[in-house]
């Protein structure tokens, strides 16, 4: 089941690297994609007005801005999960600056093709993406100083094995500063079978508690949500999944999805 699941969202974040170059206009799966009842930048940022931004890289696929709260320095080694097209690891390069490095990995070779392409456009000697896998990382123990990700782990099967790989990762007295999706309650079966809703990072989240238990138990420290928000999923969506009186019943059972940005020490 969990290698289904990788593979499901392989195909989806693959279609959304090679669709159109408008990155706001782009819904997770493209606008003529099995799941296009889905648009994914309902969760995202604005990134616009960050040093390092870069349109091309910006697909509007985050929920949430982690390097604003990730106390990047000049010099660190910044590694991205789930690097897509390069927007975050190119804000953070901003901040560590040409003494640093910065490292984006993910699954999907469309993905790396056009982070690669969008790099050599800013130019960038320090910045590099490699193919891998969070739950099994091909990096050494205790070799970067800060871990980013956005919108990212909620698509893990194994979040258990994603935060002890970056446990492994970081050096001591690293830290981490993810932004992810987590729930209040639970979803409906509907809506966790979906492969659409499970892409569009809803259907994988978690239970927020479980979540931060899980960071916990991982043996990191000081552990801080910074921002949490509420994401509205428009009930044009919700209901194309559930009828009417499940819907109202998700609504009664006050089921919440919400975006949270947290950090932890190693």
């Amino acid at each position: 089941m969990k290698k289904d699941i990788k593979e499901i969202v392989k195909e989806k974040y693959a279609e959304i690297a090679n669709q159109s170059k408008e990155p706001k206009k782009t819904s997770c799966c493209g606008s003529t994609g099995c799941c296009s009842k889905v648009d994914y930048t309902i969760f995202s940022e604005d990134y616009s007005k960050q040093k390092g931004y870069s349109k091309d890289a910006d697909l509007g696929l985050g929920c949430g801005l982690p390097t604003e709260f990730a106390g990047i320095k000049e010099a660190d080694h910044v590694l991205d999960l789930g690097s897509g097209a390069g927007n975050d690891c190119f804000v953070a390069r901003a901040i560590t600056g040409e003494k640093g490095k910065v490292t984006g990995i993910d699954f999907t070779d469309e993905m790396i093709e056009k982070a690669i392409t969008n790099n050599k456009k800013m130019g960038y000697n320090n910045v590099e993406f490699i193919k891998g896998d969070i739950e099994k990382m091909p990096l050494n123990d205790n070799s970067v100083n800060v871990i980013i990700s956005n919108c990212v782990l909620s698509l893990v099967p194994n979040k258990q094995k994603a935060f002890s790989e970056i446990y492994r990762v970081l050096k001591h007295e690293g830290h981490f500063c993810v932004s992810d999706i987590v729930l209040t309650g639970e979803l409906p079966e509907k809506i966790k079978q979906d492969v659409a809703m499970y892409a569009g990072c809803v259907s994988g989240a978690i239970d927020k508690t479980d979540y931060l238990n899980i960071v916990k138990e991982t043996g990191f420290t000081n552990i801080v949500i910074h921002k949490e928000k509420e994401v509205e999923i428009p009930e044009s969506i919700m209901l194309s999944h559930l009828t009417l009186d499940e819907f109202e019943k998700f609504k009664k059972d006050r089921i919440g999805i919400f975006s949270i940005t947290v950090t932890a020490n190693k």
